[in-house]
């Protein structure tokens, strides 16, 4: 079995602030102060490696804006491969700074780089991985940019190989402990090369910021039986194993892909997706296959099992019996009423009676 496709990953870039309010004197209670820290986390793309040399990142609100620079060497740049740091793990961009309570934007700039370059933004593809060296080998290194520039409340960086990733949406961050997470969904926003372009496109629309007090984590093992019957009714030789994430009491037969086009009736668009990896004893024997949502809001949902992830162009829409000539995508395996609660951890298997062994 050969996968090519990406999985969710948790990538937990963490943007620690130490927050304080402002305008007190000594007659005042003391200042209140909190923890602001950002995380960021993907989906699924048909690559090995997505790398981001991240650059600067930026609050702003009515009053102004800070800018926090995120370098961690001489280059002034920080990388950060989405598909390396997975689960819960945590790699810090900017930690203990002081700013303001209140309501605010955000900016996280990035370096965008257009040629076959490891030293700045970048993604991997056609590797292949090495257990016993636990990295990826060949493959083709091809750049990595974003569509999108310009200041936040007059700050940013300001080269002309500088990419933005801008959350309109505002945020308060409060006394006590903030965390939030800039969720990555590579499938609908990342794109390969196309057209004369021989570099990869990261859109600027595909990032959501995520408060995690709001949200809990999916995760499961997918049955060998489950890999198989897709593979057979797939009838090729690659496959790319996700699982996908719908809205409440969404059935197979209404499950779609990620498309910017219209959905039909009786269609439903996913939220977001999860790869499916392997489990790997001390020895590096495979013992099974898990997923992980790892950033849910509360409430419940359906999930779609399918092994053709790598069929799923954001950009087009993709069918089980295609009559353009695309390629054939399909989910074949469903579990619905999965419930998710704040702070906690769903299990559910596919089939949901599925107990794997070991």
């Amino acid at each position: 079995m050969k996968s090519l496709g990406l999985s969710k990953v948790t990538v937990a870039v963490s943007l620690g602030l130490l927050v304080s309010a402002c305008g007190s004197d000594s007659s005042d209670p003391a200042p209140q102060t909190g923890q602001f820290s950002l995380g960021v986390s993907d989906n699924p793309a048909d690559a090995n490696v997505v790398n981001i040399a991240f650059k600067q990142v930026v609050l702003k609100n009515s009053d102004g804006a800070i800018s926090f620079n995120v370098d961690v060497d001489e280059t002034g740049l920080q990388h950060v491969d989405l598909l390396s740091v997975q689960g819960s793990a945590i790699e810090t961009l900017v930690s203990g700074q002081e700013v303001p309570v209140g309501e605010y934007q955000m900016c996280i700039y990035m370096q965008n780089n257009e040629v076959e370059s490891t030293d700045s933004s970048y993604v991997l593809s056609q590797a292949t991985f090495d257990p016993d060296t636990q990295e990826w080998v060949g493959g083709v290194v091809e750049g990595l940019t974003t569509n999108s520039n310009g200041s936040c409340g007059g700050e940013g960086a300001e080269e002309e190989d500088t990419g933005r990733l801008f959350f309109n949406k505002s945020f308060t961050i409060a006394a006590g402990n903030n965390a939030f997470v800039a969720e990555f969904n590579l499938t609908k926003g990342l794109q390969g090369p196309k057209g004369n372009k021989d570099y990869w496109t990261l859109k600027p629309t595909a990032v959501q910021l995520v408060n995690t007090a709001d949200v809990g984590a999916i995760s499961g093992m997918i049955s060998p039986q489950t890999m198989t019957d897709c593979e057979t009714a797939a009838a090729g030789s690659e496959f790319a194993e996700a699982v996908y994430l719908y809205p409440e009491s969404t059935t197979l037969e209404q499950m779609a892909d990620f498309r910017e086009g219209e959905y039909a009736e009786g269609e439903v668009a996913p939220i977001a997706s999860a790869r499916v990896n392997p489990v790997l004893d001390d020895n590096g024997q495979v013992q099974g296959y898990q997923y992980e949502f790892g950033f849910v809001s509360a409430a419940t949902y359906s999930l779609g099992y399918t092994c053709l992830a790598q069929n799923d162009d954001p950009e087009d829409t993709n069918v089980s019996e295609p009559d353009d000539g695309s390629a054939v995508f399909f989910l074949n395996a469903a579990e619905i009423d999965v419930s998710v609660e704040d702070g906690a951890t769903t299990e559910r298997n596919f089939p949901m009676g599925y107990s794997p062994q070991g």
